[in-house]
């Protein structure tokens, strides 16, 4: 596993500018991504690359997700959600 991709990744994660998408994606990152394979990383890396209101809206169900973003990293992060905020710590304004 590259260190120096992971660490990119996490960081990605974590600083969004939109707080609830800092605590959804920076926890899945933080807790999950040195579990998740090549190919899932890469799927990982594909929607952090999109906006966050867009992005957010998937993973709560507000909006539906487009075809090409649908998949198991999809449906791994719309799980943790629901645990999202055990990952709340001091540095996230808890």
């Amino acid at each position: 596993m590259d260190d120096t991709r992971l660490k990119m990744l996490k960081y990605r994660a974590n600083h969004r500018g939109f707080r609830e998408a800092d605590i959804i994606l920076g926890g899945f990152a933080d807790r999950h991504l040195e579990q998740l394979s090549p190919a899932q990383l890469d799927e990982f890396e594909r929607l952090i690359d999109q906006e966050d209101q867009y992005l957010y809206a998937w993973i709560v169900g507000r909006e539906p997700t487009p075809e090409q973003f649908e998949g198991e990293v999809m449906d791994l992060i719309r799980t943790f959600r629901f645990f999202a905020h055990t990952t709340i710590g001091a540095h996230r304004g808890a």
